[in-house]
Parts: structure tokens; sequence; C-alpha cells
């Protein structure tokens, strides 16, 4: 005979294993909900924290309207008749303020210096979204070709390498420069949370693997190899499926946050030099 005592702890157990996989399966909602309402705050953490520009350190403070009527803010350094402007599309925590040695360097060669603050960041209005940094980029392009008539070199760091895909495959900027770039902000957020439905829930893949084959002008990549932010691996599947003419450069001591210096600066100047030797 089946004691009774033993179908009771059986029931008893059935129940606790039933009531911990309802918990664990609550948790796990709880969670992706949480990371699905909090994924621009965590994309954009430069945004939201005042909307006063920083005192200018380098250039001219200017504001460029958007089609969709935002405002935004940038530093702008004009360059000599002749010779070519870059476009700066900065990482998602930085601050245009903090190029005035890019400025000052790229001055002395008569190169001019557009550096844009993103939509909802510090001097300029609205909400960061990838539909709104793409607007954002190629209103600055746009605003930068009348403004300097000048030949437009586009340069984009990290968060900032999709905005410079995204306006070099749209608009005739003569070079493309990109600082540890990625192949997409999905195929990050895929191995950062890989037990996470990510296509499900992500609201800005910035899927630069989709738009690079439209950017057909000369590009340079630049990457750190200890980047743990963005690691080499996803910038050189970005340049193993992007167009020729190409080429790769990779600062075997350097990561993420560190990667500008003397070096990368020199190897921005040197790109243009032996892009156009009469350009600079």
């Amino acid at each position: 005979m089946t004691d009774p005592a033993d179908g009771h702890l059986v029931l008893s157990a059935t129940k606790l294993l039933l009531t911990l996989s309802l918990m664990a399966a609550f948790a796990y909602v709880s969670l992706v909900g949480l990371m699905y309402l909090s994924q621009r705050t965590l994309l954009y953490p430069g945004a939201g924290a005042t909307l006063a520009p920083e005192a200018a350190s380098w250039g001219e403070n200017v504001s460029i309207r958007t089609p969709d009527g935002e405002t935004l803010h940038g530093l702008y350094s004009q360059g000599e008749s002749g010779k070519p402007s870059v476009l700066f599309f900065l990482g998602n925590a930085d601050r245009v303020s903090n190029y005035g040695f890019l400025a000052q360097a790229l001055a002395a060669r008569g190169v001019g210096l557009l550096a844009i603050s993103y939509r909802g960041y510090p001097g300029s209005t609205g909400s960061p979204s990838e539909n709104g940094l793409l607007t954002d980029g190629i209103a600055a392009f746009d605003w930068l070709s009348v403004r300097s008539e000048s030949e437009i070199v586009v340069l984009g760091q990290s968060l900032g390498s999709g905005v410079a895909v995204d306006t070099a495959g749209q608009r005739p900027a003569i070079a493309v420069i990109l600082v540890s770039a990625y192949l997409s902000v999905l195929s990050l957020a895929q191995t950062y949370y890989p037990y996470f439905p990510v296509p499900l829930l992500l609201k800005d893949p910035f899927r630069s693997d989709l738009k690079i084959a439209k950017v057909r002008q000369p590009k340079l990549f630049i990457h750190g190899r200890h980047d743990d932010i963005i690691p080499l691996y996803s910038g050189e599947a970005l340049y193993r499926i992007a167009p020729e003419p190409k080429q790769m450069l990779i600062y075997e001591s350097f990561g993420h946050n560190d990667v500008w210096d003397d070096r990368l600066v020199g190897d921005v100047i040197h790109f243009l030099e032996a892009m156009k030797r009469d350009i600079i």
C-alpha cells in the first residue's frame, strides 16, 4: 500500500516547484520589462543631464535646425578656403567641448571641424533615438555643406560610427573615418544580454552592417585591441564587409576610452594627406 504521507510529500514538492517556477518566470519577465523601459537611458547616458550647452573651449557655438523641428548645439572651427572640413559624431557619453585638441591639430593644416551634440544632449532639444540621431547626422552634414562650401570628411566614434555610416551612405562625403566602430548595436546587445530576446526588445539597433555597402568613399577604421565596450571583433566584422577602398589600424595597447591620443590625431591627418594630398 502507498503511504498517504508519501503522496502528501510529493504533492507539496510539486507545489513548491511550481511556485518557484512562477516566481522565476515573474522575475525574468520583470527584468526584461525593466531592460526594455530603460534601454535608451543605457544607450544614451550623456543625454538629459542639462539643456544648457557647456562653455565652449574651442570654436564657435552654432545652432542647427533639423527637418523635424529640433535644434542642435554644435561647436564649429572653420577651415581655410579649398581645404576640407571634418564632421564629427561623438560617442554616447561624450561632449563636444572635449575636442579642442582635435580642432587645433586640424586647424594647423587649414582643416575645419564641426562636432554636434545629439538631440537631448547638452544644448540640444529633443530626446535621443536611432531615427533622431540619424536625422541629426544628415542635418549637420547639410548645414556644414552650406556654411563651409568645402568637401566634408565624416568621422564617427563608438555610437557615432553608426551615424557616420548612415550619413556617408546618403551624402557626398569625400572620406569616412570610423573609430571603435561596431557591426551593429543589435549584435552588441545580443552579446551583452544573451538570455534576453534582444531582437524583439531593442528599439535602436543601428544596423551599420546593412548600410556599409553604400559607403563607397575611402574609409579608415581605427580600433583598440583591448576595447571592452565595443570588442575588436565587432569592428573587424564591419571592416570585412565594407567595400573598398578601406584600411584598418589596430592600436595594440589601447582600449575604448583611451583611444584618442597624438597617434590617432596623426593617423587621421595622415589618412587625409594620403587620400588627397592637395586638400591639406
